[in-house]
């Protein structure tokens, strides 16, 4: 692992317990038991640890929802792939998952609001898809903005309880919430 890689793990795993406004770069050297200025060498800012985590994190997930909308599949399949790989990136690494899931507000301009034109994009693929189960007459018609929040957050919320030696793998979270979301979707057969 290069310096700048043990920084930022280092800074991610502080910022996890402590916040982003809690964690200072004097902490993160001490941390690694290192001189403060020395930080320097390697990055510029504690908000560059920032926006790299929310960037790179992003571009995940960017590139996971777009995989999936550019495959033609029915939109359970494609809410269940959706799903799959959202909770993949998240499980990844938790301390960069909680930070970009939490902190991403302490973002300066203009990079909060670069921030949030890519989180409503990727909102916006989960409602096509929301949709797409619409037209193809196997999804109830909901709001689906309130829908693809309730989806988003109950994903989300895997950062504050997942254990990667736990009872549960990342795949068996991700088929667990897509059977709970798909049977809150389904028209009824009757």
């Amino acid at each position: 692992m290069s310096r700048k890689e043990q920084i930022i793990k280092t800074a991610l795993e502080m910022m996890r317990k402590l916040g982003y406004q809690g964690t200072s770069m004097r902490e993160i050297a001490s941390a690694l038991q290192i001189e403060a200025a020395s930080l320097y060498n390697h990055i510029e800012s504690k908000e560059e640890i920032l926006k790299e985590t929310c960037f790179q994190l992003a571009a995940a997930f960017q590139s996971g929802i777009r995989e999936v909308n550019d495959i033609y599949f029915n939109a359970g399949e494609k809410l269940a792939m959706a799903v799959r790989n959202h909770i993949a990136i998240l499980t990844g690494n938790l301390d960069a998952s909680f930070v970009f899931i939490h902190e991403w507000r302490n973002l300066s301009e203009p990079h909060l609001k670069e921030f949030i034109a890519l989180r409503d994009a990727y909102e916006n693929e989960f409602r096509l898809i929301l949709e797409q189960g619409e037209e193809e007459g196997v999804f109830n018609e909901v709001n689906n903005k309130f829908a693809v929040l309730t989806i988003l957050s109950s994903m989300n919320w895997v950062v504050e309880w997942y254990k990667p030696k736990g009872e549960m793998s990342p795949q068996e979270i991700a088929g667990k919430l897509t059977e709970f979301i798909l049977t809150g979707l389904r028209k009824d057969k009757m």
